[in-house]
């Protein structure tokens, strides 16, 4: 099959998953589509099935059984240790003779930049933070939540929302309009209603992150406590670009902060406004912007790095997914 396809790259998400194959001439053979990357929650051969489907659905619309090369950017890839069992896991496919596995948040960022330089912050249901340099040095964080340190994301903000209204309510806080917004959201009278209707799963604990919009509109509509919320992530993520880039020797000199991930690419502005003054301070010269590229498009981009593709064909790939 020689030079026809090159690089599979994969993106595989919580919630869904993103496969294309490319040519050696940057030509997008095949795209496909599948399930959300879970092996925590499944087990990795159960994962892996659902990552083949995606796979062999783009593997036979491009006419090709193998790839050079296997770039594989995956939702719970958070340690060396899980990047060795998964990209072992992929091996075991042949699906390409090499394989490469990383953390999904370095598609976002590879997505968002010309060359591999540059940090990318993510808050979606979490917050992540990696960064790279075009000589191979990364930076990031295990990003598993409180346990490793983070506050925010989709999540964290709904629940530190709850936090502040329910104490609001019954007298233990300060008075907030979130006391009304978020149960209100959900068609209810008080706080000790939704309390109630989490706690008995009413409603069930999925729609929690339905708060986080509710949460900026708060804030937006100028509550103290809602703002204060935002102006924290503000800082939470101007405090883990700044540390990425000073890991990599990247605060002295310009540098892209990228910002993607639901909560980010919503581009609340007081929070888009907050980072960009934080930053002025804190890293003068890196220069933010919010990432919207298809993540895949990353996945590829390292894929062709690793390869040794000429610039032409990362054009090429580009072209394609950002028309």
């Amino acid at each position: 099959m020689g030079m026809t396809a090159r690089v599979l790259a994969v993106d595989a998400g919580n919630s869904k998953t993103d496969v294309a194959v490319v040519a050696a001439d940057g030509t997008v053979l095949a795209t496909a589509r599948g399930g959300g990357f879970r092996p925590p929650a499944v087990g990795v051969q159960p994962a892996m099935d659902t990552l083949a489907e995606a796979v062999e659905q783009a593997f036979t619309a491009a006419g090709v059984t193998s790839v050079d090369h296997v770039s594989a950017c995956l939702a719970n890839a958070d340690f060396p240790v899980e990047e060795e069992t998964l990209a072992t896991a992929l091996h075991a496919r042949a699906w390409g003779t090499t394989v490469e596995v990383r953390n999904d948040t370095f598609a976002i960022l590879r997505a968002g930049v010309p060359e591999p330089r540059g940090v990318a912050v993510v808050c979606g249901a979490g917050i992540n933070c990696v960064g790279m340099r075009p000589d191979g040095r990364t930076a990031r964080f295990p990003a598993l939540g409180r346990i490793s340190g983070d506050w925010g994301g989709g999540w964290g903000l709904a629940e530190e929302a709850l936090w502040h209204a329910a104490r609001a309510e019954d007298g233990r806080g300060v008075a907030t309009a979130l006391a009304q917004t978020l149960p209100g959201h959900f068609g209810l009278p008080t706080m000790y209603a939704l309390i109630e209707a989490l706690h008995l799963q009413d409603i069930p604990d999925a729609r929690r992150h339905e708060l986080t919009p509710v949460l900026f509109a708060t804030a937006t509509s100028g509550d103290p406590v809602a703002r204060a919320i935002v102006d924290r992530l503000a800082d939470e993520v101007v405090t883990m670009a700044t540390v990425a880039l000073t890991r990599l020797d990247l605060l002295e000199e310009e540098a892209p902060v990228l910002l993607g991930g639901g909560v980010l690419a919503a581009r609340h502005p007081r929070l888009t406004d907050g980072i960009r003054d934080l930053l002025t301070s804190r890293a003068p010269k890196a220069v933010p912007r919010v990432v919207t590229a298809s993540p895949v498009l990353g996945a590829a981009l390292l894929g062709l790095d690793r390869v040794g593709a000429v610039a032409e064909v990362h054009e090429r790939v580009r072209t394609h997914f950002e028309p």
